[in-house]
């Protein structure tokens, strides 16, 4: 039993392996006895779910689940988050191999590879209760038994919780999208228009916007729905001249005008030539700081 008067720090599993969810509870147990493990999720939909209910400090996110990715329930999350509570550290579970594995070593969320070994979830387990010292939430920690130094080091102190998580998140996103193979840049969209099919110049798109099991394929003074999902499309555009914003949100960096902060902190765009105003999510936001 603690005998710290601040509150254990709190992490959920989501996991939809329930061996493997077992297993990962049972070491963090060993491993960090004052951990608080309130709830074991079986995918990303129900891990979105209670994430928002419960607020924990820790997320361990398996990140090939159904319904959700462990991915995707992160950005959902980051998107969904209260203004004012510190986002949760994120730990992803994976069974990618070592060489994949390459592009975690530097990011700002941590990673256990598939099946959990206890010096690798050692370090992991160091490295959070670095970070919950760091962020000063008054979470009490404790030495994981046998766990090997700390590599990464402390965010700066300066740094608001909140702008450091997004931070890392936005950081981990490029990183782990880097790590997809690459795939033909497009240099046309074909959508279909009836019986005919419309060619559209990629320099003449403002924005890309998601719809369902569509694209909603927006330029300055027309619109065209294409059969395909962002995740497929963004691949295949240019990252410095098409850049994501938003989950649903793919936009020509040309076309924007300006980036507005509203009363309530949240971030949107005005174009050049054209009405719409698009929102940013948190984890973008790092791409409309001032140079």
């Amino acid at each position: 039993m603690s005998h710290h008067t601040a509150r254990a720090p709190r992490a959920l599993i989501a996991e939809d392996e329930p061996i493997l969810a077992a297993a990962l509870a049972h070491a963090l147990q060993r491993l960090w006895p004052e951990l608080d493990i309130v709830a074991t999720c079986p995918n990303g939909v129900e891990a979105l779910r209670q994430g928002l209910a419960l607020q924990p400090d820790i997320l361990f996110l398996d990140i090939k689940m159904p319904g959700k990715t462990g991915l995707e329930t992160a950005e959902e999350l980051a998107e969904q988050w209260p203004d004012g509570i510190a986002f949760p550290h994120i730990v992803f579970v994976t069974a990618y191999d070592e060489y994949a594995l390459a592009a975690f070593e530097h990011a700002a969320a941590d990673y256990v590879l598939k099946p959990v070994n206890d010096t690798r979830l050692g370090k992991t387990v160091e490295r959070l209760q670095q970070r919950l010292r760091d962020s000063g939430n008054g979470t009490t920690t404790a030495t994981p038994a046998a766990a090997p130094a700390a590599t990464t080091a402390p965010m700066a102190a300066t740094e608001t919780t909140a702008s450091a998580s997004d931070d890392n998140m936005a950081r981990l996103l490029s990183q782990l999208q880097a790590m997809l193979p690459p795939a033909p840049r497009l240099q046309m969209i074909r959508a279909a228009v009836g019986n005919s099919v419309r060619m559209i110049a990629l320099a003449d798109v403002v924005y890309f916007e998601a719809l369902d099991k569509y694209i909603n394929v927006v330029c300055q003074d027309s619109e065209a729905l294409i059969r395909t999902s962002l995740k497929e499309l963004l691949p295949q555009l240019d990252p410095q001249q098409f850049w994501q914003i938003h989950r649903g949100t793919i936009v020509n960096a040309s076309a924007i005008a300006t980036a507005v902060r509203d009363e309530a902190g949240k971030l949107s765009l005005t174009l050049r030539q054209h009405p719409a105003q698009l929102r940013v999510s948190p984890l973008y936001a790092h791409l409309f700081r001032q140079m």
